[in-house]
Formats: C-alpha cells, structure tokens, sequence
C-alpha cells in the first residue's frame, strides 16, 4: 500500500512580509511610470519640431533656426554620438575585464582591497571634474600620440587627418569617455567573475592547468554574460554624457572618419550647449534629440538583455 507523500509546507506571511512585498512592488512599478512619464513629457514637446523636420531630423547636418524656413538635425551629432561611444568602449572594456581580473585572481588581499576602493571611488567623481581633466591635462599630452598615429598610420582613414591640429576631437573625447565608464564595467564585471564556482576553477588547476589557463577556460566563458552586460551599461552612460563631451569637443556640424581631426559632437553636449539660450521653438528641437537619445539607450539596454539573456541560456545548457 503505497503512502500519499505529504504536501509541501506552505509558508506563512506575516504582516510584515505582506508590507515588504508591497514596497518592492511599488518601488518596481514606480520605475515603470517613471519612464513613462518621461517618454510622454518628451513627445509632446518634441511633437512639433519633428512634424516642421519630418525625417530630414535625423539626416541634416546643420542646426539653424535663425533662417526660414529654420534647418536643423541630428545626423552629425548622433555620428558624433556613436563613435564617440564606440571609441569608449573599445578602449574600456579591455582594460576593465583585465583590472577585474586581476583583483580577483592575481592582488594580494591588501591590494585586492585597495583596488577595490580606488574602482568605486572613481564611479563617484563627477563628470565636470573629468571634463576639465581631459580639456586642460590629458588633450595637450595626447597632441604626440595624435600625431605619431597620423604619420605611421595616416593610410587607415581613421588615423588620416587633413588638418594637422591635434585637440577637440572625437579620440580625446573617447578616452575621457573611457575613463569615466571604466569603473562601472569593472565592477559589474569583477562581481561576475567572483561567481564562478571555485571548485570548477580548483579542479582546473588540479588537472595541471596553469592560471591563465583556467581563467580563459573556466572564468572568462562563465562571466561572458556578464561582461557584455556590464558593456552595454557602459555604453548607455557613453552616450548620454553631457558635460564633458561638451568641453571637449570642438562643436561642428559635418560627419567625418577623421576622429583625430577638431571637430565632432554629441546629442547630449548639443542640448547641454543650445538650452540655456533656446527659444520655445528650440527647447522643442532639443526636446526631440533627447527624444532620440533616450530611445536610442533604452534600445541599446533591450539590446543588452537580449544577449545577456541567450549567454545565460547557452551556458546553463553547456552545463
């Protein structure tokens, strides 16, 4: 005679309990309203500046209103905003999965510590601080690095510059830019790393793996995830600098491959820069470009998710 198993226990909320799940749920839906709101508030202002432009808002290069009837667009500060972001990236990601790595695996308590704190206390400077930085310390002692790539690399159109001054331009703005999100991919990423399960990474070095070998073989595929992630957070912050890419870049209207050249912009400097003196007409067309940029970062964050998403998928079936 087989015995019925007994029904799973069932747990018993007390009030506050009940009062927890309330608050988190608030605190959760207010989140959601809050980019609602926001979303609502830029259309409307927004709405008459982009039925004047239509679609050449995002393909004219030029921002006038002083003539009629008025040109203005975003297509070379959205430019501007991109490669600006991209040269971040490409320069802070490599450098924050190697500093991730090495205060987990390789520092010394001590310095593990220390390195840790140094990390967050440079996501606490303000971005003013290191917009001067980049504009008055790092932009002049850049000039010799700008202009060896431009003699030994000239031939990449990238590295090419028809104007040989070197400052205000879209590769200083992307290495300040690169500072500044560094310590946010680090720690997301040395949170993800301290994940791995030790006793993967024991047996590893228990089969005669070297260090590098386990984190290449066991680390850095578990925390891939993780790591592109922390990116793409990065990248939301990339693009959405105000201040210091509107000290630092020499503000025109014209997209160019040449990011060693003067010149570039962004979405955010460009309403940093035109808001204090705008028109009601204007506050709208600034209206419309953080329209765009905000739904350029709230695509890139889905597009984050989605890849997050599918790493975490594909490694819990790898194992």
């Amino acid at each position: 005679m087989s015995v019925a198993p007994p029904p799973p226990p069932k747990a018993q909320r007390t009030p506050a309990d009940r009062v927890f799940k309330g608050l988190a749920t608030a605190a959760g839906l207010s989140t959601l309203v809050l980019l609602g709101l926001i979303f609502v508030f830029l259309i409307r202002e927004a709405w008459p500046a982009l039925q004047e432009a239509g679609l050449k808002f995002f393909t004219t290069f030029e921002w006038n209103l002083d003539i009629s009837p008025p040109s203005f667009g975003i297509g070379a500060v959205l430019f501007g905003t991109i490669v600006v972001s991209l040269i971040a990236l490409v320069i802070a990601v490599p450098v924050s999965v190697g500093t991730a790595l090495f205060i987990n695996e390789y520092a010394p308590k001590r310095l593990d510590r220390l390195l840790t704190s140094l990390v967050d206390l440079l996501a606490a400077v303000p971005s003013i601080v290191y917009g001067l930085w980049g504009l008055y310390f790092l932009q002049p002692r850049l000039a010799g690095l700008s202009r060896w790539l431009t003699d030994h690399l000239g031939f990449i159109p990238l590295f090419h510059t028809s104007r040989p001054v070197f400052g205000f331009s879209l590769f200083v703005a992307g290495i300040v830019l690169a500072i500044m999100v560094l310590p946010i991919i680090t720690s997301v990423s040395r949170e993800v790393f301290q994940q791995t399960p030790r006793h993967t990474c024991e047996a590893a070095l228990a089969l005669g793996g070297t260090r590098w070998g386990m984190i290449r073989r066991v680390i850095l595929p578990f925390g891939r995830s993780g790591v592109v992630g922390a990116s793409m957070l990065g990248l939301g912050r990339a693009m959405g600098e105000t201040i210091a890419a509107a000290l630092i870049l020499g503000f025109d209207y014209r997209i160019s491959s040449e990011i060693l050249s003067p010149g570039g912009g962004s979405v955010a400097g460009l309403i940093a820069l035109k808001f204090p003196e705008a028109g009601e007409f204007e506050r709208q067309g600034l209206a419309a470009a953080g329209l765009v940029l905000f739904a350029a970062t709230l695509l890139v964050n889905m597009v984050a998710r989605f890849v997050v998403g599918r790493a975490g998928t594909s490694r819990r079936l790898d194992s």
